[in-house]
């Protein structure tokens, strides 16, 4: 197994952790608070390699995917 494909599923296993944290809080607005806490906690490389992801299929929770549109995507 590559590092990259190490890196990629560690990333995977931490935003499925991140949407497990917010679908447990009450509202309605857990994919908003998912896309939150990445786009304030998550340096642009790995926001970078989560989009990359999520456009690629990756294994996310559905409330992951809900957050997708929601993450700021790096500048170039």
């Amino acid at each position: 197994m590559s590092p990259d494909t190490r890196s990629s599923e560690k990333l995977v296993i931490m935003a499925n952790q991140i949407a497990g944290f917010f679908r447990a809080q009450p509202g309605t607005d857990q994919a908003e608070r998912v896309a939150a806490h990445l786009n304030d906690f998550w340096d642009p490389g790995m926001r970078a390699q989560f989009l990359a992801l999520a456009e690629a299929g990756a294994a996310f929770d559905p409330l992951v995917r809900a957050a997708v549109p929601f993450v700021r995507r790096p500048l170039d």
